[in-house]
């Protein structure tokens, strides 16, 4: 990747490039709307700078489980309203959080199944009325749908037909294996989800575009290599990794 050797140089000068005796292990809880991303730029990172970076990318009901029950890490990655409710609850450290990404709220359909009409308002609401079964998350996108439903008036009617994925389960997967008709989530999360054609983002009119980003924990202990990787993963060359899975850097 092209911005490699520039990061490289940056961390060598600042005594945490490869082979300094500084290299360290990075801990890292995601929730899974930046995963496709990391996975990219990850191993691009640990080659300039010399650390190794142990992630968990998980939902967003499991990373608060996590983080209540005390698990150590030192970089939380998550939507930004709980980033800062974790700062403010003296979990993160102040002033840490760097958003990374965002993300719009998308639809998506069995692989080679027909793909339906939403391209407004009123045919995306007669998508929902007219589909069998409809899959949702428990993560943001999975709360703002149920939102949608109610504002949209269809909220009791399609009640039977929803299905929500548990904590950690990509939408995608219950699409892919034909338990429901069509699926709601994180365009990033969708997109390019195996065994699914992505039919495309919600109206704009209804859209809801959610910020991805990142706090250092308060008790970090890699917490100046846990800032060198969100340096690193923010660069505006490294925010083509997030594009190409449908988000928008920053």
């Amino acid at each position: 990747m092209k911005f490699q050797g520039v990061v490289a140089t940056a961390l060598l000068l600042s005594g945490l490039g490869a082979g300094s005796a500084s290299a360290v292990e990075i801990t890292v809880l995601s929730t899974q709307a930046t995963e496709q991303g990391c996975r990219e730029l990850l191993p691009e990172f640990e080659k300039a700078s010399g650390h190794t970076v142990k992630i968990v990318y998980t939902g967003t009901l499991d990373v608060k489980k996590r983080v209540a029950a005390g698990e150590p890490f030192d970089l939380l990655i998550m939507a930004s309203p709980d980033i800062d409710d974790f700062i403010a609850a003296g979990t993160l450290a102040p002033g840490s959080r760097i958003d990374i990404a965002k993300s719009g709220v998308g639809i998506g359909v069995r692989a080679g199944a027909p793909k339906p009409d939403i391209s407004t308002t009123e045919a995306f609401t007669k998508t929902l009325m007219a589909a069998k079964s409809i899959g949702y998350s428990t993560g943001p996108s999975g709360n703002y749908v149920v939102g949608l439903f109610d504002r949209l008036g269809i909220a009791d009617q399609i009640k039977p037909k929803l299905k929500q994925t548990s904590t950690g389960v990509f939408v995608g997967t219950i699409i892919a294996n034909g338990d429901v008709d069509i699926g709601i989530q994180q365009v990033s999360e969708l997109a390019h989800f195996t065994g699914v054609d992505f039919v495309g983002p919600l109206p704009a009119d209804i859209q809801k575009m959610t910020i991805f980003s990142s706090g250092i924990a308060a008790n970090a202990k890699q917490a100046a290599a846990a800032e060198a990787l969100i340096k690193f993963i923010t660069t505006p060359d490294a925010g083509q990794a997030f594009k190409k899975r449908g988000m928008e850097p920053g």
